[in-house]
């Protein structure tokens, strides 16, 4: 059993000092594996106060929505690393598939004991596996938040071709020797140019910090294989095509400027869902969760309030 989160890397000034009192630090064994979860418990609870179970995305773990987070004082918030990322052990067994992550919550749902009025939070490829999981699942969690979603798929439209050769990319890091696949992988030079490309913010200090977050967890991977198959599934599902069968409320916050979600698709994903809300925040990318933490709280909390247990 974990006692303590590591500190988050870089400025501490973009966490608040409330953050480290509210967290607890757990390892849980679900089907033969290892899953790492934090929870952040509220500063008081009141009649608002809700339990959010948070998914991260691609390649990330549960510090990338931390000064989410941070910002929800009010909010009992329990984030596991997905299995296969930062401290969570690959699954034993099954592919790293959108279905098996789904699997995933169900238990990881039941062994903490977390009934449906849970609000389920998806940010980017979470919001792809939160979505599925919901239109299997009705009724399992109410309402239903994702940041960042992706709402179309990846493979086609103006970013498939890059799309395509992230494909290759990861192919590729999986076929080479292991030591050179593993440098592919992790190479700094790489994981700073999509962080580059991703932050929109003209902060020099803030950029740091995302590109210091970037450098310390997301490379944080069980394996190539348990990577690529993730990948795979990231890029295989999207929102959308889920839509009509997510009968709940649902808030979608999405970027101005972002390149992975579009915002054009994030309007069509919208028309799609029988209760759907979305709030588009100005001047950011896919990287809401770094950028813009207080405008999505705000948004949360709003929406929330709208939509009581």
């Amino acid at each position: 059993m974990k006692t303590a989160d590591s500190p988050p890397p870089a400025t501490q000034s973009y966490f608040s000092r409330e953050l480290a009192a509210r967290t607890r630090a757990s390892d849980i064994e679900l089907n033969g594996a290892t899953v790492a979860y934090w929870t952040y418990e509220p500063v008081q609870v009141t009649p608002d106060t809700r339990t959010i179970l948070v998914i991260h995305g691609f390649r990330g773990d549960h510090h990338g929505l931390l000064r989410v987070a941070d910002q929800l004082p009010g909010m009992r918030i329990i984030m596991p690393d997905l299995p296969g990322f930062g401290s969570s052990d690959a699954f034993a067994s099954g592919p790293h598939s959108i279905e098996h992550y789904g699997t995933f919550i169900t238990d990881f749902m039941a062994a903490l004991e977390l009934g449906p009025d849970t609000v389920l939070l998806g940010h980017s490829f979470g919001s792809i596996v939160a979505a599925h999981f919901v239109a299997a699942h009705p009724g399992a969690v109410s309402p239903l938040i994702l940041i960042n979603p992706i709402a179309a798929p990846a493979l086609e439209g103006p970013k498939g071709i890059m799309t395509k050769l992230a494909v290759l990319y990861y192919r590729l890091a999986a076929r080479l020797p292991r030591r050179l696949g593993l440098a592919l992988l992790r190479s700094p030079l790489i994981v700073r140019v999509m962080s580059e490309a991703m932050a929109k913010t003209p902060d020099k200090e803030l950029r740091r910090f995302i590109h210091g977050q970037h450098h310390a967890y997301f490379s944080a991977f069980a394996d190539r294989d348990s990577l690529l198959e993730s990948f795979t599934a990231s890029v295989s599902g999207h929102v959308a095509e889920v839509a009509p069968q997510l009968n709940l409320p649902v808030l979608l916050i999405a970027g101005e400027k972002d390149e992975i979600a579009m915002l054009p698709d994030q309007h069509r994903l919208a028309a799609l869902l029988p209760d759907g809300t979305l709030k588009v925040i100005p001047g950011v990318g896919h990287l809401i969760h770094y950028e813009t933490p207080a405008p999505a709280a705000g948004h949360i909390v709003s929406f929330l309030k709208d939509h009581p247990a």
